[in-house]
């Protein structure tokens, strides 16, 4: 659940992120559009929110492979400049829409429909719908956190950089760590709070342990990009160094975005289900309450997920004086890149 690892290290959106700093990305001086850089301009949140509010519509995730494999082809075509003759700009848009939501921005391959960014609403709101109503039974925890983490395992590896890609045994190591996180806190909190705290309390349980494990799943996840650092760029977009403390800044705004994601379902609906369970027709129909949460949560994530993704500008940066304290090697490689022209500030891809 709000697995979203795509670094945007890809040849699409990395395009898009530079460019933001000078244009909106929405036509190119030939009049045509500019298929390497987002419709909307990504210097404002509005423009990112719409961005990824696009590219995670779930009703995309409905599309059947024809409908894929021909919005591929027109773009394909557009490229070369073989469209067919009147073709409008909104069908263009709309097949790049349908290419974001479905093929992996670095390798062009089709993405397994559970791994797509268009199934993060439908994945997402089965998996904490069940986390919030199945939370009383051991058993019952233990099965949803590791359903919820294998989710989140499917997702990572469909969307892996193609270009820092992990091993199978890292790959193993986050999702096992991230589970075994998810699992203690979950377990831990559960046996601590019974009998000494409210019910309304126990219901917190779920995003505690949805927290914990997201605080742990992305840094492995993103482990080569702490140990080998990321490229950081001036303002034009030429690389000057690698650094792992952009990284590490980049991961944690990550992670806060994430949590921030299952934070409303996650922390709202305990407090209205703890109310309607003491409601009659609630009370007499306990079959409605799964199906309930879940459907809430639907409706929370349809907005949360391209909020949390559009929060922070894609492209972050770090002052070079900072760089200086925090990482000295890197601040050297700017000196002797730049001389006496160290710019006040870096810029590094984030990711998501």
């Amino acid at each position: 659940m709000y697995s979203l690892p795509w670094d945007l290290g890809d040849k699409h959106l990395q395009k898009a992120a530079e460019s933001c700093y000078t244009w909106t990305g929405k036509m190119s001086d030939m009049g045509r559009i500019n298929l390497d850089a987002p419709r909307y301009s990504q210097a404002e949140f509005v423009g990112r929110f719409k961005h990824f509010l696009a590219i995670t519509d779930w009703r995309l995730c409905f599309k059947t492979n024809r409908d894929l494999d021909e919005a591929n082809d027109l773009l394909q075509k557009y490229r070369s400049g073989q469209e067919p003759p009147g073709t409008p700009d909104e069908q263009i848009w709309y097949a790049k829409q349908l290419y974001e939501s479905a093929f992996h921005p670095d390798t062009g391959e089709k993405q397994n429909v559970l791994g797509r960014m268009s199934f993060q609403v439908p994945g997402g709101m089965l998996m904490t719908g069940a986390l919030l109503t199945f939370y009383r039974t051991t058993p019952a925890v233990i099965f949803w956190q590791w359903a919820n983490q294998s989710f989140n395992a499917l997702v990572n590896f469909t969307n892996r950089n193609a270009k820092s890609a992990l091993s199978v045994q890292q790959l193993g190591v986050a999702y096992v760590s991230a589970t075994s996180a998810a699992l203690v806190t979950a377990i831990g909190l559960k046996s601590f709070l019974a009998g000494r705290a409210s019910s309304l309390l126990q219901r917190y349980v779920p995003f505690a342990a949805v927290a914990s494990a997201n605080c742990i799943n992305i840094p492995f996840m993103r482990q080569n990009e702490l140990i080998q650092g990321i490229p950081v760029s001036d303002r034009d977009g030429n690389e000057l160094a690698n650094s792992r403390a952009a990284a590490a800044k980049g991961i944690s705004l990550v992670v806060f975005s994430r949590i921030l994601m299952a934070a409303p379902g996650m922390t709202l609906l305990p407090v209205v289900m703890e109310r309607l369970e003491k409601q009659r027709w609630l009370r007499n129909n306990p079959r409605l309450n799964a199906p309930f949460q879940i459907l809430a949560c639907g409706v929370s994530l349809t907005l949360m997920v391209p909020i949390s993704c559009a929060l922070f500008d894609q492209t972050s940066s770090m002052s070079t004086s900072s760089l200086a304290w925090l990482e000295p090697e890197a601040h050297s490689q700017l000196v002797k890149k730049c001389g006496d022209g160290v710019p006040d500030l870096v810029y590094f891809n984030k990711g998501l």
